[in-house]
Order: structure tokens, then C-alpha cells, then sequence
């Protein structure tokens, strides 16, 4: 077990993930843990749940959100100083309405709950509300730096610690694009302003990618256990100035003057997101009779 948090890290680590063995493996491995992240796709991957559907049984709709409600009831009481992200469910058609009851039942789970909503005309009025309701959120899918403006804007007037926004880095990774210079230019973006939002680095795929979001010095880290098994392995190392993020063959994104003082319509539209509300609709879809 390590002795806990390294000296000099400024990054809250969460785990990203939705089985609570792993969240007491990470602890006893790490020594500390700040939170947990999760999304309907990861509570799929429980292995309870995979047990229970390779026998060919099904969920209902009720059981399917009473198991949720067990697995971040757990994964709270292992994290009683911590936040724990809870998704709900949205496709292209839910409305903020839907969203938001759902939000208010998600909440009342467990005392430190943020509640995820995506990245989407309906997800921001959703989100908007909440924080007007004093219920903490985690603003997801996120792709581009006009995102990361609206998202700024619909929630402005939240004290700090009640927002985060979730860029997603591998993904643009994936199609050639350098996901770190996202996290780089919300960073940058944001710096001016009043703090309300916290950025979450997610989609955290290598160790590179994790390193570089240390040294950025990103509010908030969600790393999958086995990058956390390497560096708890390296000694929990803090990367120095001299370390040097090496994104040879990916696009540079470049950063874009937009305004956080004044109202303006941003273009929040993005296929990954599409394409990630898809996802996690059909994961959650595939568990539920």
C-alpha cells in the first residue's frame, strides 16, 4: 500500500470506473483517492453484471437503476471525502425536463453525488436548473472549446466544487486530433474567469496522456485502474518541467478567442458527442429486458 498522496500534486485523481473492488483496490494501491466517475458503459462492464447476463437474464428498467443506485452507494462509502459522478440517461431525444427528474432521484443516492449530464442544448437547460436547484453537476462529452464556453456560461453564478466539465481526450485522439490541446485551451480559456468550473480530464488512455494532464495541472484527473497501477508501479511520479508530451502524427487544435463576460450563441454541435450519447444509450439499452 502506498503511503498516499505524492508531495506537490495539485491534480484531484478519480478513478474511472463502476466496480467497487476496483475503488477499494485503488485505495489500498494508491493510498488516497479523490472521487469516481462513471457512465452507464462502465457500470455494463461490472463484472456482477456481466456474470448476471451471461446467464442470459435481463434487467428491468427498475432493477437496471437499483443496481446503479448499489454500485455508487458503495462506491461512496469508500470515498466519503470525495465526489462520485452518476450519468443519466439521455439519448438525442430526452428532454432537460426528463433529465432533470432524473437528476433530482440520482442525487438524493448518496451526499456527494455530481450528476452527469452531455453536452447538448437539452443537457445545458438540464444542467442550468440544476445548479439553480443547488444539485452539483458534471458536464460530459465534451469536445471543443465552445462547449467548454457554453457550459461556462449555463452554469455561471455556481460556487466552485458544484461544476466540473468533462473533456474527453482519446477520443479525439482516435480520429488525429491532439485531445490534450483541449484539455490546454479550456484551461487557458477559463484562467480569466471565476473558477466555477472545474476541468475533468476523461478518456485518459496511456500514461503520456495522464503525465501531460499533471503537469498542465488540470483541476481533476479520471484515470482507468491500470494507468493507475503503472504509475502507483513508478513510484506516483509528478512530472517536472522538463517533461516533454510527444503527440507526433496527431493535429494541433487551435485555440480560439471566445468570450466568457459576454452572452453569445455558441456552436456546441459535435459527432463525438453524438456519437458518445449513442454509445451509452445502447450500453444501457443492452442490459434492460
Amino acid at each position: 500500500m502506498s503511503t498516499g498522496r505524492p508531495l506537490g500534486l495539485r491534480t484531484k485523481i478519480f478513478l474511472d470506473g463502476g466496480d467497487p473492488q476496483q475503488t477499494k483496490a485503488a485505495l489500498d494501491m494508491l493510498g488516497f483517492l479523490d472521487g469516481q466517475t462513471t457512465n452507464p458503459t462502465l457500470i455494463a462492464k461490472n463484472p456482477v453484471v456481466q456474470d448476471y447476463l451471461a446467464k442470459g437474464a435481463k434487467y428491468t428498467e427498475e432493477t437496471a437503476y437499483e443496481l446503479y443506485r448499489k454500485v455508487v452507494t458503495e462506491i461512496s462509502a469508500l470515498l466519503p471525502e470525495g465526489s462520485v459522478s452518476i450519468e443519466v440517461y439521455a439519448d438525442q431525444r430526452t428532454p432537460a425536463k426528463t433529465m432533470i427528474s432524473q437528476a433530482e432521484e440520482m442525487f438524493a443516492w448518496i451526499p456527494n453525488a455530481h450528476i452527469k449530464f452531455p453536452i447538448t442544448a437539452e443537457g445545458l437547460r438540464a444542467a442550468e436548473l440544476a445548479v439553480k436547484a443547488h444539485v452539483r453537476v458534471n458536464l460530459t462529452l465534451c469536445f471543443s472549446q465552445p462547449q467548454a464556453a457554453a457550459v461556462y456560461q449555463a452554469t455561471r453564478g455556481a460556487k466552485r466544487g458544484d461544476v466540473f466539465i468533462s473533456p474527453f481526450v482519446g477520443r479525439l485522439d482516435d480520429r488525429g486530433e491532439n485531445g490534450m490541446d483541449l484539455i490546454k485551451n479550456i484551461l487557458q480559456m477559463y484562467r480569466p474567469g471565476d473558477g466555477h468550473v472545474e476541468v475533468l480530464a476523461a478518456s485518459i488512455r496511456t500514461m503520456e496522456h495522464f503525465l501531460c494532464a499533471l503537469q498542465m495541472g488540470v483541476d481533476i484527473a479520471t484515470v482507468p485502474f491500470k494507468i493507475l497501477n503503472d504509475w502507483a508501479a513508478r513510484g506516483m511520479p509528478i512530472p517536472g518541467d522538463d517533461f516533454v508530451y510527444r503527440a507526433a502524427g496527431l493535429r494541433p487544435i487551435p485555440y480560439q478567442n471566445l468570450s466568457l463576460t459576454r452572452w453569445q450563441k455558441f456552436d456546441i454541435g459535435h459527432e463525438l458527442t453524438d456519437k458518445g450519447i449513442e454509445k451509452f444509450s445502447q450500453d444501457w439499452n443492452a442490459l434492460i429486458q
